[in-house]
């Protein structure tokens, strides 16, 4: 559930904007709202399942999840959804470790091994299917059923675990790192915030400026709190591993790539390419079957090659396809612009995710593994979360700037040019104002979906280069003969 809601919302989010009349801050606040809590709580709720019992959390978290969403689905304004959402990511912070924690409790040394790669491999393989679940719902029922098919998933799921699963706790004690969550919390929520409305406000309006020092003071007491406390959400010794510092550094970077693309996807798609919600979903299959397929393969490259040679190459092959999505423009057939993109960038994926996990793990001693697969799944997430919120910015000044210049040159009165640009804080969902021609209206939307087109291009070559520094820092960071 935790897993599939952190892009099948993607799909939804030109069907959000359209039905609430939103902007892309508003959409921009759905996603991170999820992935913010999500992030900076998820160690925070493995030390509670450790302390107060592993299935006890897990169950909280799976039931906090279901009711949340229950109400993203009945949400009646954008505000409410947000604010839904974020109840969302505090529940999955409590299941998506716990569900971990149990799996490694529940199996001995043998055969944890594969169990942690089954789960791993299944939470890879359901973040992808999101979208095309997303799709079908919505084209085929509302987007209301996004958020209302995990209720019965979830009923299911406790059914099974009061049934199945036994209760475990860590023989250590441990205190639960309170202050490190909370300063954490604040910093990311601090720089996301300051951020986003940056694009509405403007960057001197005081709540941005404030929210962005503030942000730099929690991080720097964050990283304050973790040398000083006993039992630190994050240890900061582990960095001290040069490959276990080259490994999240590498995460940061290609994961950051993936957020921003999975969030302007769909609305190229849907809003410029005007593709159907489904047909949307359904275009990222590729990607989805050549890491289903490939994952086992990937594994073993490991044991044959050893982690670096795969952790270079993946991401360099992940660099040449997002390179290919800033070909096509605003038309040309699916199977000439984009499928080769999908399939290009699904293959480095698949070479790099398994070598990746592998490298985490083995990167530190097998006390702190468990430690170190938590710190490595928050720097995804948190790279997600920032990427949205930093791109974001660049995509809406982008847009903003190629609108300017495109209606200028296409000879649109002053006036009506002024009127549209004062929404271009929705992108390709800006609707026209009432009463144009049909040619007029026109020469408008095409103008918009140049200036959306311009706008991604540019933050898929950034993709690019954050996916080819990730091959960088392999190289740089880990070992010839390492197979973690």
């Amino acid at each position: 559930m935790a897993f599939i809601d952190s892009t099948v919302v993607n799909v939804a989010l030109p069907v959000l904007q359209a039905n609430f009349r939103a902007t892309v801050v508003d959409v921009q606040w759905v996603v991170e709202s999820y992935g913010l809590f999500l992030s900076a709580l998820i160690l925070a709720g493995g030390a509670l399942g450790d302390i107060l019992g592993r299935r006890f959390m897990f169950l909280i978290g799976v039931f906090l999840f279901a009711a949340a969403s229950a109400w993203c689905g009945f949400s009646s304004s954008i505000r409410e959804l947000i604010g839904a959402r974020s109840i969302q990511g505090i529940g999955a912070a409590l299941l998506v470790p716990g569900s971990l924690a149990i799996i490694s409790a529940s199996f001995d040394q043998g055969s944890r091994g594969r169990a942690i790669g089954t789960w791993s491999g299944f939470t890879t393989i359901t973040s992808a299917t999101g979208p095309v679940l997303g799709g079908w719902l919505i084209e085929h029922a509302s987007w209301h059923w996004v958020f209302f098919i995990n209720v019965p998933m979830a009923v299911g799921v406790i059914v099974i675990t009061l049934w199945h699963v036994p209760e475990s706790r860590s023989a250590l004690a441990k205190h639960i790192d309170w202050l490190g969550a909370l300063t954490a919390s604040a910093g990311l929520g601090g720089v996301v915030y300051g951020l986003i409305e940056s694009q509405t406000r403007g960057w001197s309006d005081p709540l941005v400026l404030g929210s962005l020092v503030a942000s730099m003071a929690c991080l720097a007491g964050f990283v304050w709190a973790e040398a000083k406390v006993s039992s630190p959400m994050v240890p900061l010794k582990l960095f001290q591993s040069r490959v276990f510092a080259g490994a999240n550094l590498l995460t940061l970077c290609l994961y950051a790539a993936l957020g921003i693309f999975f969030f302007l996807i769909p609305l190229n798609l849907i809003q410029v390419r005007h593709y159907s919600a489904t047909a949307t979903g359904a275009a990222v299959l590729p990607m989805i079957l050549l890491m289903f397929f490939l994952s086992r393969w990937s594994g073993g490259l490991v044991s044959r090659y050893g982690a670096r040679t795969p952790l270079i190459v993946g991401p360099f092959v992940a660099g040449l396809g997002f390179a290919l999505f800033a070909v096509p423009g605003t038309t040309g057939s699916y199977w000439k612009t984009f499928f080769p993109a999908f399939v290009v960038l699904g293959l480095g994926m698949a070479v790099s995710v398994a070598p990746l996990t592998t490298v985490v793990m083995s990167s530190v001693d097998e006390d702190h593994a468990g430690t170190a697969s938590g710190v490595n799944n928050a720097v995804a997430r948190v790279a997600g979360v920032l990427a949205i919120a930093i791109f974001g910015v660049l995509m809406v000044t982008v847009f903003t700037s190629r609108l300017n210049h495109g209606l200028q040159s296409s000879g649109i009165p002053t006036g009506l040019s002024r009127q549209v640009q004062a929404n271009a804080i929705q992108l390709a969902g800006l609707e026209l104002p009432s009463g144009l021609d049909p040619t007029t209206a026109n020469i408008v939307k095409v103008q918009i979906a140049n200036a959306f087109v311009s706008g991604f291009r540019l933050i898929m070559l950034l993709c690019a280069a954050l996916a080819i520094a990730s091959g960088i820092i392999a190289l740089k960071t880990i070992r010839a003969n390492s197979q973690g």
